[in-house]
């Protein structure tokens, strides 16, 4: 039997698409820099469904290319040529919420946002948040390891998995649920498939460890004179101010481009280089003097600080930081690495970024942000042709300089594939190798990604 046509008996005509224009909006990653064409886009609705649609790909010698909200940034989750689309958008259920445990499981393709109302309806929140909390899906931010704003307080993707389900190449189904806080029984594989990008297994489910709601909160914007002051308060906060959340750093030319694209006022009249987003919590009280006490501390100029405790102006502030992807993308099409470093050479990157890209291009920009609590730089460059690597390598070379990885949050996906040896030296990836090849020994899940051909 043709494989397109197992494909409809398995998941139904409607979810089989083969039409170019249905295909269209999973065939292209958000930055639009990558995608190709997909023989079909499937879109199974079970974890049964998912394990026949992976044993007839296999039996057909067909790669797979498994996609969650395909807000990806590095072309992992996009066909390169032909392969076939797994979407887990249909694996959406929110179950098994156990709100003295504070626990649940979520399907896959369940939103980030969805889970969130799920954990708050049981008193909970969930550990990792980010920017494109609508779109972006639980199962592809176990699979990219997602990183976000709350790193510091809680780690990242990884750290929140109690169980999993997940399906192999041969339709091998892997179930651990509802998974155990201590659970010692031989090799942590959900602590594998985290960062795995579609490599070793569809996920279909997982268990989420939930975190404490802290309902009060306060937001400060402040700004600096430079990077490195604002560097030298982050990490004097996270030592002195206990109920902090997320510290987060951008500069005045992505506020310029918030400002002008996403109609965001800025938070003061006084514009400054570089600006340092600071969010305390508590649960039960109000964090706000405490921050405001830590802000003083520091010295800071009130002519360039803003503080919000009301939900509406917490939200005002934030999107200072939240619209710059979205104000970058609108400036054209933007070469985006997520990097990271040594916090004590966070600066140094923010600073020198833009000349090392000058040196290859003298007519791109640079705006970079990020996570400073956690080393986590985003750094945008606007100008240069889609495919024109120069500006990246320029950047990429610069982090390893510093001691720094080539991928923060994201993934290395097909973009930074030939940076990863150089990132994790040869023996570390042959390691890495070995596993995919046991795991998927025909190479049908997501060839290209993290490896290459």
């Amino acid at each position: 039997m043709p494989l397109l046509e197992s494909l409809r008996d398995i998941v139904g005509e409607r979810h089989c698409l083969t039409d170019a224009s249905l295909r269209a909006s999973y065939e292209t990653d958000w930055t639009r820099r990558y995608g190709g064409h997909a023989l079909a886009v499937v879109r199974p609705g079970s974890v049964d469904e998912v394990a026949s649609v992976l044993r007839a790909c296999t039996d057909a010698g067909a790669a797979v290319v498994p996609q969650g909200g395909n807000t990806g940034l590095v072309g992992g989750s996009v066909p390169r040529g032909g392969e076939v689309v797994l979407s887990t958008l249909r694996l959406s259920a929110i179950d098994d919420i156990d709100a003295d445990a504070g626990e649940l499981t979520a399907g896959a393709g369940a939103t980030l946002a969805a889970v969130q109302a799920a954990a708050h309806s049981a008193g909970w929140d969930v550990g990792v948040d980010l920017g494109a909390r609508d779109s972006a899906t639980i199962g592809g931010m176990v699979a990219t390891n997602a990183g976000g704003v709350n790193v510091l307080r809680h780690g990242p993707m990884r750290q929140q998995i109690l169980g999993f389900e997940a399906v192999r190449a041969d339709g091998t189904v892997l179930r651990r649920l509802p998974g155990m806080p201590k659970d010692n029984t031989g090799y942590d594989l959900a602590g594998l498939l985290a960062g795995s990008e579609g490599t070793l297994a569809v996920i279909t489910r997982v268990r989420l460890r939930l975190v404490p709601r802290l309902a009060q909160r306060a937001v400060a914007v402040v700004g600096f004179t430079d990077a490195a002051a604002a560097v030298r308060a982050a990490a004097r906060l996270r030592r002195t101010l206990a109920s902090v959340l997320a510290l987060e750093l951008f500069t005045d030319a992505g506020m310029e481009l918030v400002t002008r694209h996403a109609s965001v006022a800025a938070p003061f009249a006084e514009r400054r280089p570089v600006y340092l987003l600071a969010e305390a919590g508590l649960d039960g009280a109000d964090p706000t003097d405490e921050l405001v006490a830590a802000l003083e501390a520091l010295g800071v100029d009130d002519g360039a600080a803003a503080v919000a405790t009301d939900p509406a102006g917490r939200h005002r502030l934030w999107q200072l930081r939240e619209r710059h992807t979205e104000a970058v993308n609108a400036e054209g099409v933007p070469h985006k690495l997520d990097v990271s470093v040594p916090l004590a050479r966070y600066a140094e990157l923010i600073e020198r970024a833009p000349v090392a890209v000058a040196a290859v291009d003298a007519g791109a920009r640079v705006i970079s942000y990020g996570h400073v609590g956690d080393g986590n730089v985003h750094v945008n460059i606007l100008g240069p042709a889609p495919d024109d690597d120069a500006v990246d390598d320029a950047v990429l070379g610069l982090v390893l300089e510093l001691g720094g990885s080539v991928s923060a949050e994201h993934g290395i996906g097909i973009a930074k594939v030939s940076w990863l040896g150089r990132d994790r030296g040869v023996e570390t990836v042959a390691a890495m190798r070995a596993i995919k090849d046991a795991w998927d020994p025909r190479g049908i899940l997501n060839p290209g990604v993290i490896f290459g051909r």
